[in-house]
């Protein structure tokens, strides 16, 4: 009986619960530990995301003969400049649709009141249809406007630390440039044999993984957020740079950041001209499009192979674990936690198979 998959299954979820029934017992001991790693863990993600995005750029540069600190020193400058240049040129955009926004904001927030109440005493008088619709988009809207203001909360406490994490980005982004083909073998060469093999197959087929997603999202979220830029040009929209950043932002979240970018866009129409909410979703409805039959398909392919359905719980879960970092991050945590499970799995049939053959 021992020898059962449901019975190996069942000791090591025991197992599994008990260390972590011991560890919560016992935390306070890790404490100096988890604030250290949590102090280390934003500067290494933002340094990691920096690495993915430029990984390409390097290799291009190496194989035109740049040597390693060549490529590292030419990608730093080219970092710098774009800082330099949006700092220069779009920052007092920025700046100037800020003011313009928060000068606005008491303007905007007593006519998005008079729509609401507007809506809500005339709803008795319409059929009850179109009252279940009107209830449900309510309800809809009060829960993209609490998981946005949560996201903010997260981002704008998350900016408070940042003057610690900029001091760090730059030495975990240099030294990721500088010796990234070294980390999987350190990490492989503490096995041998067979076992070697399955941890550098593991390890190439996670970093694949990883690269693929950062690099597609990034992309998909750029031409998405060039995209919507245009068309609220094209139509007009007020604060279309501040729409368009946050847009840009959300994108980056699979199927859910869309929409939640839409939301205040679609408000801003709203209060402004209903033609103009009307023109809003006209040019989502574009973006949308172009993204889900042309840039996704062709830019990620089938990279993380998961079911919307999936990638929505996940996302879902991730923000109540959390946070706006946990709606970030849980997509390609999933998806690593995937590979390595279908490597663990195929392994055991290798094993298996093997052992019937010896018998």
């Amino acid at each position: 009986m021992t020898k059962k998959v449901w019975f190996q299954s069942a000791v090591g979820i025991l197992l599994l619960l008990l260390i972590i029934k011991y560890f919560l017992e016992i935390k306070h001991i890790f404490y100096p530990i988890v604030v250290l790693l949590s102090a280390i863990f934003t500067p290494l993600l933002i340094g990691g995301v920096l690495f993915y995005i430029t990984e390409p750029l390097q290799k291009f540069l190496e194989k035109r003969k740049f040597p390693r600190w060549a490529s590292i020193l030419t990608i730093l400058v080219l970092l710098i400049g774009i800082v330099a240049g949006f700092v220069s040129f779009i920052w007092p955009m920025i700046s100037t649709q800020l003011n313009n926004f928060i000068q606005a904001l008491p303007s905007l927030m007593n006519e998005l009141s008079k729509g609401t109440r507007y809506i809500i005493e005339q709803r008795e008088n319409l059929p009850s249809q179109v009252q279940d619709a009107i209830e449900t988009a309510i309800n809809s809207i009060k829960d993209y406007a609490i998981l946005t203001s949560k996201f903010l909360v997260d981002v704008i406490a998350t900016i408070v630390s940042w003057a610690f994490v900029l001091i760090l980005i730059p030495f975990f982004f240099i030294y990721m440039l500088k010796d990234h083909e070294k980390f999987a073998p350190r990490i492989y060469g503490l096995f041998s044999g067979q076992r070697k093999e399955w941890v550098a197959k593991t390890l190439k087929e996670v970093n694949d993984v990883l690269k693929n997603y950062i690099q597609g999202q990034m992309l998909i979220s750029l031409i998405l957020a060039t995209i919507m830029y245009i068309g609220y040009l094209i139509i007009g929209l007020e604060f279309a740079l501040l729409l368009v950043i946050f847009a840009f932002f959300m994108n980056i979240i699979p199927f859910i950041g869309p929409w939640i970018a839409f939301i205040p866009a679609l408000i801003i129409g709203l209060l402004n001209d209903p033609i103009q909410a009307f023109w809003v979703c006209v040019v989502t409805l574009v973006a949308q499009q172009t993204d889900s039959n042309f840039i996704t398909p062709n830019v990620m392919g089938k990279t993380l192979d998961i079911h919307p359905l999936t990638v929505i719980t996940i996302i879902l879960a991730g923000g109540n674990i959390a946070g706006f970092l946990g709606i970030l991050l849980g997509v390609p945590f999933y998806a690593v936690v995937k590979v390595i499970v279908k490597n663990i799995y195929e392994r055991r049939i290798e094993i298996r198979q093997a052992a019937t053959k010896e018998i």
